[in-house]
């Protein structure tokens, strides 16, 4: 499994970062059944740049918490399936790895919200670790039954891997 981490800003970061990314995303590739060894670019960005990039890729001018960049077109939530017959699309040719895709996560956001929620940075740095991977599973919350289904996932990972609120 290759995971990709980068770190563009000077704003500090929760305790043990990269072990949790390196922790969570390993956990949700294994809650959801994915086959592949997978490849995940993560960055570590503060608000103006996270600002940036959902203003360019979603046309919405203001910061967010975390930004998912799926590469998978799944015809059903971590449907898996049928990914090998479009090989070309989604796997790396040269390590093998399915392209997962990439998560933004500000980290000013993940410091304001943990405050906001009462619970650890790290806690939240986790939560929206396996949000964002969800996503990139092909999981949605624009419905509410999508919705419900995406939140119990994340709790079952995020309990699985003692990170509760």
């Amino acid at each position: 499994m290759t995971i990709a981490i980068e770190c563009e800003t000077d704003k500090p970061l929760p305790i043990g970062s990269e072990r949790i990314i390196r922790e969570v995303i390993p956990a949700v590739l294994d809650h959801e059944a994915c086959p592949y060894e997978a490849e995940v670019n993560v960055l570590l960005t503060d608000n103006e740049a996270i600002r940036e990039i959902n203003r360019d890729s979603r046309g919405i001018d203001r910061a967010t918490d975390v930004l998912s960049f799926p590469m998978v077109d799944y015809l059903r939530e971590a449907d898996f399936s049928g990914l090998e017959d479009r090989a070309g699309d989604y796997f790396n040719p040269e390590s093998g790895e399915l392209l997962l895709g990439d998560i933004v996560i500000s980290v000013e956001k993940v410091a304001e919200q943990a405050a906001e929620y009462g619970h650890s940075q790290e806690r939240e740095l986790a939560f929206l670790v396996a949000h964002s991977m969800l996503h990139l599973c092909g999981y949605d919350h624009m419905e509410e039954e999508e919705r419900e289904r995406m939140e119990q996932r994340q709790r079952e990972i995020l309990d699985a891997l003692g990170y509760r609120r």
